[in-house]
């Protein structure tokens, strides 16, 4: 099996506001695509290829390389230099629990050469962890090469729907080109919320699901955090809709990331099953296995939590 990951990489930095004002906790983690390139690597076998396309500053070429190539299954070919800075995501946590988030030094679009080499794969999963990550018009050429090639891609929204104002903090905004950006797509991933806010008739659930299947799409998945995911998929030109319950975690800690993981896990268990029931189910359980550990440093926990076909093991 292989599978090319397109998106870019982030710098997470976690404050924690502790009960004294100006006293914090900081944890600091690789994200953005980080996240779905090594749940990819731990969900795989060591005979799978993950090929991911992004780029890396610089000063942090040599570091990524080597933190990927530990995992086993990566080939790091698709990573590329960049003058700038890594995108760094600040995620502010009050005691109350409430989170801001603000994004400093978004990489410019991945260009499409720099994609192309690597579409010759069984799936390709686009993580818009920026929301900048590919242009519309990059994704066209994406759909045009891999559809005679019959390759599935997995679309997660993500940040498309977020805008940046000027100090730095992310917001949520419609996209009036949003049917360009699902139509052709195998399968696509909004959270609730995402769903919500897509478009700006601010369309209701059914009436997205309505307007949003016919775009030739097989599955569309809603994530609702504890409270599980729906998964409306198409067959033969019918509908059928699953809710699935959260799976339940002793001590959920931190839910960053646990998109990205869903992601990647439910790709990887649709390319081996051709189920998108038991691959929903098995991301729904990798979700909630992240939402346990801040950052992605306990990632290798997926394999020794999850099993295929099964939400949890």
């Amino acid at each position: 099996m292989k599978i090319s990951v397109i998106g870019h990489l982030a710098k997470d930095v976690f404050h924690f506001a502790r009960d004294e004002p100006g006293d914090e906790r900081r944890v600091e983690s690789f994200g953005g695509v980080y996240y779905s390139v090594a749940t990819l690597a731990h969900l795989c076998s060591k005979d799978d290829k993950i090929y991911p396309v992004f780029g890396v500053a610089e000063d942090q070429y040599d570091g990524i390389v080597e933190c990927l190539d530990r995992l086993g299954n990566i080939e790091t070919k698709g990573l590329f230099k960049v003058k700038e800075p890594v995108n760094v995501v600040h995620f502010f946590r009050a005691p109350s629990g409430a989170r801001t988030e603000c994004s400093k030094g978004i990489s410019a679009p991945i260009p499409f050469s720099r994609i192309k080499p690597f579409l010759d794969v069984d799936g390709v999963l686009i993580n818009m962890a920026s929301g900048f990550d590919i242009t519309l018009e990059t994704l066209d050429l994406i759909r045009m090469q891999t559809r005679e090639q019959g390759t599935l891609i997995h679309f997660d929204f993500h940040s498309l729907t977020l805008g940046i104002d000027d100090q730095q903090k992310r917001f949520r905004r419609p996209l009036t080109d949003w049917r360009r950006w699902c139509f052709m797509v195998n399968s696509i991933q909004l959270s609730d919320e995402e769903a919500a806010t897509l478009t700006a008739e601010r369309y209701d659930e059914p009436t997205l699901i309505n307007q949003l299947m016919p775009l030739m799409v097989s599955a569309l998945l809603i994530t609702r955090g504890e409270k599980g995911v729906t998964l409306v998929r198409q067959e033969h030109k019918k509908l059928f809709r699953d809710d699935l319950p959260g799976v339940a975690v002793d001590e959920p800690t931190d839910t960053t990331g646990c998109g990205d993981v869903f992601g990647a896990a439910f790709l990887c268990e649709y390319l081996r099953t051709k189920d998108y029931l038991k691959a929903a189910a098995f991301a729904n359980g990798a979700a909630a296995v992240k939402s346990s550990f801040v950052g992605a440093d306990k990632l290798e926990l997926l394999k020794s939590q999850l099993t295929p076909e099964s939400p949890a093991g």
